[in-house]
């Protein structure tokens, strides 16, 4: 693509944006509004990434209006540091976060996202899980909304379980403290099932308090920034009865890589989802189990959808939709039974491919991309569209050329690592590569083999590519960014 017909059709998108908002003082055009939604642990597997069992009819309208990732990466399969990464700007890697707050291992004059859009005159707005913590940056809200943080006592943060029964109430700490592994203390379900108003949910009141600020947000008439954090489908699975009723158990077919032979490759031994009373605390899944957990997945998923939905309607409703960015996250994959495993501290492709879908009033309608884009790359591009300076430490890539043609070249390779900060994955157009520091390493070849059932590290035939990855891993993001000037 050449250089005038890049610039042309981004100048174009950003045009739209800002044209389509009102005049401020008769002077110049306003900013546009953000809504950044954030859904804890949900894979891509809605109707819009080709998912026709999943109900997720909101979610697929964000989509229907916007640009679609089908190839978009955290950067750590786990809520803490993914967070951390997208906020700070700061790659895992280099945050080494291995303890709250989330942005203490930041530089002392980091500025965060919602410190940005703060300092450049926007109402920045929390509600929910944006962050993991309660209480992690507090200069960047005017203002915050916590309650549903502080469901599960004092002793617990950053989980939110949404238990309505008084049995499984009384046995969650039991969970959180693991207290199941250390004393045998009964511990709490991994799914719950009643009757609950969805207003009386934590994931409804968070809904209900993004539609409040909207209101309280159009009667101010400044510019916002509005982040609303939803819980499920993060476990433990307590959607609703109706949203379960929507499926029938026996469609759900168990992943064909299920009972796939161990191969002595020491990964997670997924101890999240052994916590929860109901599930075995060591070997396989039962079967009967697995197929009630992937039951629930879905009810949570269409349950999430239905909350947002209400958001997204009030937006509409208030004609905010006209002038505000709506950007949908995850801030992680979720195994769901895949090789015999669950939750996500993994570098596969089921833990590190998440959710990331972008609505730009004036931008474009019902497109989708196969770019490999990165949480990181938020930040910068949040602040190209609404025409903020963003700080010099920022390591990831604006994707708002993407908007204007989701087919140009992009990034050559995604990247991903554990908590260890040791064990990196590498993601290429074709190619996962997983180096671990014991030499026990991991390649698979996506284009012939999606499900990362055959590891190709070892075969003779497969060694130069595995070279290839392992100098494309050591020279890090910097040499896989896209040419800016093409």
């Amino acid at each position: 693509m050449h250089l005038s017909q890049s610039m042309a059709g981004l100048i174009a998108v950003a045009s739209l944006t800002w044209a389509s908002a009102d005049h401020v003082s008769g002077a110049e055009t306003a900013r546009p509004n953000v809504l950044l939604i954030a859904i804890d642990d949900l894979n891509p597997m809605l109707g819009c990434y080709g998912q026709p069992i999943v109900k997720s009819p909101q979610l697929d309208r964000v989509a229907a209006g916007g640009l679609l990732f089908r190839r978009a990466y955290c950067q750590t399969a786990l809520c803490m540091p993914s967070r951390s990464s997208l906020f700070s700007g700061y790659r895992p890697e280099t945050l080494q976060n291995k303890a709250r707050p989330l942005t203490g291992n930041a530089p002392p004059a980091t500025v965060t996202l919602p410190q940005l859009f703060r300092q450049n005159g926007y109402t920045t707005v929390s509600v929910g899980k944006t962050y993991h913590y309660n209480h992690d940056d507090p200069d960047g809200w005017t203002r915050r909304h916590t309650d549903t943080f502080a469901s599960e006592g004092a002793w617990c943060d950053g989980y939110c379980s949404g238990y309505q029964l008084p049995a499984n109430r009384a046995t969650v700490e039991s969970y959180l403290r693991g207290k199941r592994f250390k004393d045998g203390s009964p511990a709490s379900a991994i799914t719950e099932i009643t009757d609950t108003p969805d207003e009386k949910t934590p994931d409804g009141i968070i809904a209900q308090r993004a539609v409040e600020e909207l209101r309280k947000l159009q009667q101010a008439g400044a510019p916002f920034f509005l982040a609303a954090g939803f819980y499920r489908p993060h476990m433990p699975l307590t959607a609703p009865q109706r949203y379960w009723d929507l499926y029938e158990r026996a469609q759900f077919a168990l992943p064909a890589n299920f009972r796939q032979a161990d191969d002595g490759i020491p990964r997670d031994d997924w101890n999240e989802v052994r916590r929860y009373g109901d599930c075995p605390p060591s070997g396989p899944m039962p079967e009967d189990k697995a197929r009630e957990i992937i039951h629930g997945y879905h009810a949570s998923i269409s349950f999430v959808d239905a909350q947002i939905g209400k958001v997204l309607d009030e937006l509409r409703r208030l004609e905010l939709d006209r002038n505000t960015i709506v950007l949908v996250w995850s801030d992680n994959g979720w195994q769901l039974g895949q090789h015999g495993r669950w939750s996500k501290p993994n570098n596969s492709e089921a833990c590190a491919r998440i959710v990331l879908m972008i609505s730009v009033p004036g931008g474009p309608r019902n497109q989708q991309t196969d770019a490999l884009v990165e949480l990181i790359d938020i930040y910068p591009t949040l602040a190209e569209l609404c025409r903020l300076t963003p700080p010099s430490h920022l390591e990831g890539t604006s994707f708002v050329p993407l908007l204007a043609a989701p087919d140009r070249p992009w990034k050559t390779a995604a990247f991903t690592c554990l908590i260890d900060y040791t064990t990196r994955s590498i993601r290429t157009d074709r190619y996962r590569f997983i180096e671990r520091p014991s030499g026990q390493n991991e390649l698979y070849d996506s284009e012939n083999d999606p499900a990362e059932d055959h590891n190709l590290a070892n075969d003779a035939a497969s060694q130069a590519v595995v070279q290839e990855l392992q100098a494309a891993l050591r020279a890090g993001w910097r040499q896989a960014v896209p040419p800016q000037n093409e």
